[in-house]
């Protein structure tokens, strides 16, 4: 997770560094955090240690950069929202709608011939719903990537 400074170029100056570095990023998002002059970019890349101390060295030398918090997958909270539009008739339209609610999804929009799903939780949960969904025919899915925070200490 990284705080940056919310100004016009930051995110191109950071992923131009990944690129130039030949690092591969896996999920990108980024949003304005509480305080509106700064905004957070939660930022998955694959690596051993060596390459992730790599990747903060880099981002540390970024005078837009603020704060670098590596997070840990056993202390953070993460999550995923995917919108998903799948394809639809009567006879299946129960059935889509009893694994969406399996999944604690929602229904956001219903044509004639497709339902149009929200999900979110964890990037497996979202994989589960996705393979259920195949069979029926999915038109299109955008995803957000990941976001997370650490979980807050329990003293």
């Amino acid at each position: 997770s990284v705080t940056v400074a919310n100004r016009p170029g930051v995110l191109s100056r950071i992923t131009g560094l990944f690129s130039r570095r030949n690092f591969n990023i896996n999920s990108l998002s980024v949003g304005e955090t509480e305080n509106p002059e700064f905004s957070r970019m939660t930022i998955e890349v694959n690596g051993d240690s060596r390459v992730l101390d790599q990747v903060v060295k880099q981002l540390n030398k970024l005078i837009e950069v603020i704060k670098i918090d590596e997070l840990d997958r056993k202390n953070i909270v993460d999550r995923d929202l995917a919108l998903i539009r799948v394809k639809s008739t009567r006879e299946t339209r129960s059935e889509i709608i009893q694994i969406v609610n399996t999944f604690r999804g929602k229904i956001v929009d219903i044509s004639t011939d497709s339902l149009m799903i929200e999900a979110t939780g964890t990037v497996s949960k979202i994989e589960a719903l996705i393979e259920l969904l195949k069979d029926f025919g999915i038109e299109d899915i955008v995803r957000t990537g990941i976001v997370a925070l650490n979980r807050g200490v329990i003293s």
